[in-house]
């Protein structure tokens, strides 16, 4: 069965790692243009961390903020080293020449985060096969890609992490029927993490998911889910970035095979408030896709579910 969502993973200093800094590590983050996978990138940054942009805006796009190069441009001022590369991880040999020039150019890898994804919540009838395809090609088989790709270098790491955002493996009916398309192909970035944090183990790399409670305010989210009004009801993406900090300064031994949700592993770290991350602090959060009413949240923090 898989581990536990929301419990976070032992705080443990092992000897010759460092566990509360990101500093001179390498991490190659999919989809880090924009959105949650830039604010992650940012919170590295400011440890001093090297990151490889994997996505594949390179130029602006009519409707979404940001390329790989005004990412670079922020993850410098922000305290890191930046290397922009364009990668649609549906291309193997893409992500595989990517991966090598990021080993080469920084010396190695130290974290995989596979961030980029699709959304469609049509219904089975509703979306057309193109659109199926893509979601399973970049979501699923995007995520199993990059990481076989960057294993080689993870296994020289002294404490090397992989991070997926997709959501615990609950397998109620809900989840499914109104977006079976949508449902199999986050399921199946979490089922790869279940399956390599058991093969991995004895290497010693963590590989674990990561969820938000809440919807998070992000273009896809705004143009996907609800528009500005949802916006409102959202976390920031920061959130998100804080809680995968704290996941990727662990040790790597005992922190493995675990679905975990963002304000519950800040919780465990011991963050009490949680104001600060919502965009209107006076509104009623929506609770994310994928996200139960058991767990709980932490305590002071309300919710509505849509779902």
């Amino acid at each position: 069965m898989p581990r536990a969502i929301g419990v976070f993973c032992p705080s443990v200093r092992h000897q010759g790692v460092n566990d509360t800094s990101l500093k001179g590590k390498t991490l190659f983050i999919t989809g880090a243009s924009r959105g949650i996978g830039l604010s992650i990138a940012l919170r590295a940054a400011r440890d001093g961390a090297n990151i490889a942009i994997a996505a594949k805006t390179a130029e602006p796009h009519p409707k979404l903020p940001g390329t790989i190069h005004t990412a670079a441009a922020e993850i410098e001022r922000a305290g890191g080293q930046a290397l922009p590369l364009v990668v649609d991880v549906r291309d193997e040999a893409a992500v595989l020449a990517a991966v090598e020039r990021c080993a080469a150019h920084f010396g190695g890898i130290d974290v995989c985060v596979n961030n980029a994804s699709a959304i469609n919540l049509s219904s089975i009838e509703q979306i057309d096969m193109r659109r199926y395809d893509l979601i399973q090609q970049i979501n699923t088989r995007g995520t199993f890609v990059t990481t076989r790709a960057c294993a080689p270098y993870l296994k020289r790491a002294p404490n090397p992490h992989v991070l997926t955002l997709s959501p615990p493996l609950d397998l109620k009916p809900r989840w499914f029927a109104p977006h079976l398309a949508y449902s199999l192909s986050k399921y199946g970035m979490s089922l790869c993490m279940l399956g390599m944090a058991e093969e991995y183990r004895a290497a010693g790399i963590a590989c674990n998911a990561l969820w938000p409670r809440t919807t998070i305010a992000t273009a896809a989210v705004e143009f996907a889910l609800g528009g500005p009004a949802m916006l409102q009801r959202s976390r920031k993406p920061e959130i998100v970035a804080d809680a995968a900090h704290a996941i990727l300064t662990r040790p790597a031994r005992e922190c493995t095979g675990r679905f975990l949700i963002d304000d519950s592993v800040l919780y465990e770290a011991g963050v009490r408030d949680f104001t600060s991350y919502s965009v209107d602090p006076g509104a009623t959060l929506l609770a994310d896709i994928f996200v139960a009413r058991d767990p709980p949240p932490p305590p002071g923090v309300h919710l509505e579910f849509m779902w």
